[in-house]
């Protein structure tokens, strides 16, 4: 009989015993060969897997950076292209303006200087009249724009047609509503014509009433389209602060909210308090303050 033969602690010496076989070793699962094409395939399939989604994602970030870099250049065209049209609207709004002034001046010392060459006094009447309805030509207009903006323009089908363009975002320097001005600078050319060309009070009364619209459509140009809407820079004239009440009363007007008003201009905030939203006028006036400061 053979002896039990000396093992570590811990462990366990195997039966001998005659005649006895011990067990086969126990065959691992993941020895079957089915198991192991099994195993083997979706190890394959999961390293596949993770190469694509990897490869995914890379695509995915190529495509990302690209619609960043894309986006970005359409923002710099755009950014280029109101500069654009900035330039060439104040070009025309200076140019125009430095034309019209240049001609009243002329006008007006051409004026003085007939009467003088042909041995008359100093026209101070003649004179007197055209500042004043100079004076008076430009409060009529504001008048004027206020009742000609809201039955005309807003409430008025086809001059609805024309105007909503200003109501919309505008595409390039121009709009379909500039055509308003076109239209409002033809009686003021033909009002300072027939005062021209008549060398007297009368003549002088229908030179400065055209000149009053003309330098009316100045300052509404300066004002409401510089300033308000910002279609040019304005310079040091955007932090006076009547124009600046102004310009909250205008855009309280664009904001649909208000029933329009107010429909002048000028004398917008007047036309507020009467309408009862001086309170909305002031808290406006105040946060808009508050922003700036920030």
């Amino acid at each position: 009989m053979a002896s039990m033969p000396v093992c570590r602690r811990g462990a366990r010496a195997p039966l001998l015993v005659l005649g006895h076989q011990p067990p086969p070793p126990r065959r691992s699962l993941w020895a079957s060969p089915s198991i192991s094409r099994w195993a083997s395939t979706s190890v394959m399939k999961s390293t596949s897997a993770h190469c694509g989604n990897k490869q995914k994602m890379t695509a995915t970030g190529k495509e990302n950076s690209t619609t960043s870099v894309e986006l970005d250049d359409q923002r710099r065209v755009r950014r280029q292209q109101r500069l654009r049209e900035r330039a060439t609207y104040q070009f025309a709004a200076v140019a125009a303006s430095t034309l019209v002034i240049f001609l009243a001046i002329c006008a007006t010392y051409y004026r003085i200087s007939w009467h003088l060459d042909h041995g008359e006094d100093f026209p101070y009447e003649e004179l007197c009249g055209t500042l004043l309805l100079c004076l008076g030509g430009m409060v009529g207009m504001e008048m004027y724009a206020r009742w000609v903006h809201r039955y005309m323009w807003h409430e008025n089908d086809l001059g609805w047609a024309i105007h909503k363009s200003h109501h919309e975002p505008r595409l390039g320097p121009f709009e379909a509503n500039d055509i308003y001005a076109l239209m409002n600078a033809a009686p003021a050319i033909g009002l300072c014509w027939y005062g021209f060309m008549r060398p007297d009070v009368i003549g002088g009364l229908f030179f400065g009433t055209g000149l009053g619209i003309t330098l009316f459509g100045i300052s509404y140009m300066f004002v409401h389209d510089g300033l308000v809407h910002r279609r040019f820079p304005v310079g040091p004239i955007a932090k006076v602060p009547m124009l600046r009440k102004v310009v909250v009363a205008h855009q309280m007007h664009h904001s649909d909210k208000y029933g329009g008003v107010p429909f002048g201009m000028f004398l917008g905030p007047l036309e507020l308090k009467d309408a009862g939203f001086e309170e909305d006028l002031e808290k406006l006036m105040a946060a808009t303050t508050s922003s700036e400061n920030e």
